[in-house]
């Protein structure tokens, strides 16, 4: 079976040469807006390219303000700064993401508490944050929600839309207004998917979304926040251009900020692959159906996108058997030079973070063993 894997995989991109997990794809104005800003000279933070991604972005997602970041990890920093997070406090999160999700916590000097993940989405799980926050907590006069156990304040919490497939939002949502805690959305996987008719994204106070060189888009580094809140907004762009106020030439400024705007050349290729995004969409599920039905008649379970969900398939997935089976998988098919990869570490397992607390992680420890990415790149 696995040989058979690596033939269909071969068919599928239609070579016989190395296949990467997933590459970025330029075949729009990505030359074009580039040399229009090189010689414009305003390659930096200042330029035309970031505020149309900006408006781009706001337009395609519905949020209403879109803030350009040098990266993801910058954006998760100052949307949880922004949320309120600071020192002393903890944020609940899932395990089952990668590192930035959790480093961007700790950026803030606080500490996430790790909650389960459900097996159909990958995401945290309502059920289990509501069973940690009834049995370890309580809402106390000053309204907040405090962990009993570390008497520390839960501020917000951070659930991760993995490999695209969206979380629970409306259930989260309802947890988080009961007991005061600010949800936040780890989006950065998944541009372009669609929970209940929303942008993943927009249903929390804040988002963010990355545009990493390996993501769905890619403006080669670069991130987003996302928010409705309009004094957010404005907040997070000042935060993010170093709390510079405003002036013809004084070099003034008001708090300690942080150097994360988005350089323009960065928002021109972003713009321009903004531009494609549709047609990557369609042609993502078409891959992805192919795995689907190929794994159907060969005995290989992919992760589908949950009911009332569109997913954007970034990165396609297999759910193995066991943990041997995942193995073979893995050392067979880059042997063949088909890359595939294990899902991460679970992060409670690293350790600097071994010691935060976590809830029953039973579902987490389950999919670790077993699940494992395949090519998934776009292809015309």
């Amino acid at each position: 079976m696995y040989k058979d894997f690596v033939d269909f995989v071969r068919q599928l991109y239609g070579t016989n040469e190395f296949i990467p997990l997933h590459e970025p794809c330029f075949k729009g104005n990505e030359k074009q807006y580039l040399l229009k800003t090189i010689d414009s000279t305003y390659v930096s933070s200042v330029g035309e390219y970031v505020d149309q991604f900006e408006s781009a972005i706001e337009a395609y997602t519905g949020a209403k303000f879109a803030i350009a970041t040098v990266n993801g990890t910058a954006a998760l920093q100052v949307a949880l700064k922004l949320a309120g997070v600071e020192n002393g406090d903890e944020v609940i999160t899932q395990s089952l993401t990668f590192i930035a999700t959790c480093n961007a916590i700790r950026y803030c000097n606080a500490d996430p508490v790790f909650i389960d993940v459900s097996k159909e989405n990958l995401g945290l799980s309502p059920q289990g944050m509501a069973e940690f926050i009834t049995e370890q907590c309580e809402v106390r006069d000053d309204g907040f929600c405090w962990n009993k156990r570390t008497n520390k304040i839960i501020r917000a919490c951070l659930p991760v839309h993995v490999f695209g497939f969206p979380c629970k939002l409306d259930e989260l949502n309802q947890i988080c207004k009961r007991y005061n805690i600010v949800l936040i959305e780890d989006a950065t996987e998944s541009l372009g998917s669609v929970y209940k008719d929303k942008h993943t994204g927009t249903i929390g106070k804040l988002a963010s979304l990355s545009f990493n060189g390996n993501k769905i888009i890619t403006s080669g580094g670069g991130g987003m926040i996302l928010t409705d809140n309009n004094e957010i907004a404005i907040r997070a762009k000042h935060i993010t251009t170093t709390s510079k106020l405003t002036h013809q030439w004084a070099y003034e400024h008001d708090e300690i900020g942080f150097n994360y705007r988005l350089p323009n050349l960065n928002a021109a290729l972003g713009v321009a692959q903004l531009e494609f995004l549709p047609t990557i969409l369609k042609r993502k599920r078409d891959i992805a159906r192919d795995y689907q039905q190929w794994g159907a008649s060969n005995g290989l379970q992919f992760v589908y996108e949950p009911e009332n969900t569109k997913a954007n398939y970034w990165l396609n997935t297999i759910i193995a058997e066991d943990q041997k089976q995942r193995d073979a998988l893995l050392e067979y098919t880059n042997s063949k030079d088909v890359m595939t990869r294990p899902v991460w570490t679970p992060i409670h397992k690293l350790e600097m973070y071994e010691l935060c607390q976590t809830g029953d992680l039973k579902n987490t420890e389950w999919l670790s063993k077993r699940l494992l990415n395949v090519p998934s790149s776009y292809v015309s």
